[in-house]
């Protein structure tokens, strides 16, 4: 499975990448707002630190404006992801825009039945928002597991980018159906390399060592 850092922060995702583990970012227009800097310098940035897709997100809701939009973003850099909201103005953008070759990461998607809309639209990326669909409700991994279920029935492309993702059982539970790819905030992602047992383990070797004498 591959992990996207879904963050503007230029700090974590430097961070993130030196790991080996980051495999592209998500931004939003959220997430742009809280890093307090220029949406088109800060996306450019983020596509120097990392090879994979970098989702730039437009904010037009009619298929004109989008694909404006969507041409100034690509410009950018030759791994930007164009991010599109789950509308009918949206998967005709996702539409126009993968038949040129352009990546597309259909995002807000609720329900399979949106999801395989997106797949059909020739979506690069669905991005079924898991926290959210727990928070008001319903179960966000059922339908991780109805989206994997569907586009395996039909051979689709499309990857399950599983977005919204609050804690290290999403990420879990994300694996074991086989999401293609799973995008969270850093501290999210750095809590998966946390075990009680690991920090115990780490104090009692190095307590032995102290008692040796010995250093490298």
């Amino acid at each position: 499975m591959k992990f996207f850092a879904d963050t503007a922060e230029i700090a974590d995702i430097k961070e993130l990448a030196a790991t080996g583990l980051l495999d592209g970012v998500t931004t939003n227009p959220s997430l742009i707002m809280k890093s307090g800097r220029d949406f088109m310098e800060v996306t450019k940035e983020i596509c120097g630190i990392t090879d994979g897709p970098v989702s730039a997100e437009v904010v037009a809701l009619d298929h004109a404006g989008m694909m404006r939009e969507a041409e100034i973003l690509r410009k950018i850099a030759d791994n930007v992801c164009i991010k599109v909201p789950l509308t009918i103005d949206g998967l005709k953008t996702c539409k126009a825009l993968t038949g040129e070759g352009t990546m597309v990461n259909v995002t807000l998607c609720f329900s399979a039945n949106q999801a395989l809309l997106a797949a059909k639209a020739g979506a690069t990326f669905i991005s079924p928002f898991v926290g959210r669909h727990d928070d008001n409700g319903f179960d966000g991994m059922e339908l991780i597991g109805d989206i994997r279920l569907i586009y395996d029935n039909y051979d689709f492309r499309t990857e399950i980018l599983v977005a919204s993702v609050r804690h290290g059982l999403h990420v879990l539970q994300s694996a074991r159906i086989g999401a293609d790819v799973m995008t969270a905030p850093p501290a999210v992602i750095k809590a998966l390399f946390k075990h009680v047992l690991t920090d115990k383990g780490i104090e009692g070797f190095l307590a032995d060592w102290a008692k040796t004498g010995q250093a490298i």
